[in-house]
């Protein structure tokens, strides 16, 4: 469920009309909706009800905006960070440094220090190398790095290849049959406190069978690694559950998530991590767009709009769908392309769909935009980043501002010898 619905043959989020933010902010902007926020986070948490111990932690990457950040920490919500750049984020919107956890397979030794000065929760360590840099850094401070070894259960998720991360040929995660050689050589470094393991097997998740074999393959690695004699207290079982996309997509809910995690982890005796993103922001958020023209075509007509592949990167890097809806729906329909205006044959939303009718200057949506969307925003082809809104109720506030043309080019120079 989401709070984007049509009142009286108009598209509004939550209370507020969508074409009273596109008169507003311009278009192409991202809208967003504080109230399905606000009830993705919930019921995620709600359907671990049954999981005892557990720390919730939201994939930054999804939807690293200050006010989105600020909204979930506000719900109970800790950060999975990947980068340094989002853990100052975090910690800017007011994530406490100990319910942060940073992830990522190409941590920098400025990024560990970074983490370790200000104090985060969990290191997700990747190779065996980066478990004596960080215990290294940590004794030279005094301190004991918290941390878990991410293993690779090479367990296929059955998503698309680019957002597959947990089979043996994946870059990410040791082979979970080399991890208690690994931990038994990293747990005695003096500046390492080696906790517990972490798996994450990817992104967009349509079942629980990858999952749950996954997680069995890690109950397996706590057995052994505690019969070996290690301490072992914490399980990090990262995120990746699927969102619907379209109407007749069936992922799984959190609550049948959360049921498969109480009956697979029973008995494990350790504090349960997850870091959800796309299945809390992603129907959260819609991209506004206005169409530019209906230009002929050979097989179908191409619906222009201003949004483009800058704006909206998915759909040229994964294939991915995203429903098109008209703001003011009339009921009829057309089979027609949808493209941006960036000179790039790649720059296509939709091909031969069934669409709403639309004529120039009408406004229309990009549907379930709230995972992966601003964030992966660029300026190609010279034009503005995006801008972001966030709803509540009746009222509206630009949480992100468009950064044009002119701003950016404030940041460049030409050196005197050109001049």
């Amino acid at each position: 469920m989401d709070h984007f619905s049509l009142i009286d043959g108009e598209m509004h989020v939550e209370n507020v009309p969508l074409a009273r933010i596109a008169e507003a902010v311009g278009t192409p902007v991202y809208v967003y909706s504080t109230a399905t926020f606000q009830r993705h986070a919930r019921v995620f948490r709600d359907g671990l009800a049954g999981v005892g111990r557990k720390h919730l932690a939201f994939a930054v990457k999804a939807n690293p905006n200050l006010a989105v950040l600020r909204l979930l920490s506000n719900e109970g919500f800790g950060a999975d960070v990947v980068s340094g750049g989002e853990l100052a984020r975090a910690l800017a919107a007011g994530m406490p440094a100990k319910d942060v956890v940073f992830s990522g397979v190409g941590k920098t030794r400025a990024e560990l220090e970074q983490g370790l000065d200000v104090g985060i929760g969990q290191f997700n360590l990747e190779l065996e190398e980066e478990g004596v840099v960080l215990a290294q850094l940590a004794a030279a401070r005094g301190l004991r790095a918290p941390a878990t070894l991410r293993v690779n259960p090479d367990v296929d998720a059955g998503t698309h290849e680019k957002i597959s991360t947990g089979r043996a040929e994946n870059k990410f995660g040791l082979p979970i049959d080399e991890a208690p050689a690994i931990f038994d050589r990293l747990a005695p470094l003096p500046g390492l406190n080696l906790r517990g393991v972490a798996v994450h097997i990817g992104s967009q998740l349509s079942s629980l069978e990858p999952l749950e074999r996954a997680f069995v393959r890690v109950g397996q690695l706590v057995a052994d690694l505690r019969a070996a004699g290690h301490t072992i207290s914490h399980v990090d079982l990262g995120g990746g559950l699927g969102v619907p996309y379209r109407a007749s997509d069936n992922p799984p809910s959190p609550a049948e998530f959360g049921a498969m995690v109480e009956r697979v982890t029973r008995g494990w005796d350790v504090e349960l991590m997850f870091e959800p993103g796309r299945v809390i922001s992603a129907n959260a958020g819609v991209l506004l767009t206005q169409v530019l023209w209906v230009k002929p075509g050979v097989v179908h007509p191409y619906v222009i709009v201003d949004a483009a592949m800058n704006d909206l990167a998915r759909v040229a890097l994964y294939d991915a769908y995203h429903d098109f809806a008209a703001v003011r729906p009339t009921g009829a329909r057309m089979i027609a392309n949808v493209a941006g205006p960036v000179c790039e044959s790649s720059d296509v939303f939709a091909k031969g769909r069934d669409i709403d009718v639309v004529k120039g200057g009408d406004l229309a949506v990009f549907r379930s935009a709230g995972a992966y969307g601003a964030t992966m925003a660029s300026t190609y082809n010279s034009r503005p980043l995006v801008p972001e809104v966030l709803v509540s109720g009746d009222k509206f506030e630009i949480v992100a501002n468009r950064i044009t043309a002119q701003t950016i080019m404030g940041e460049e120079h030409v050196p005197d010898w050109l001049k």
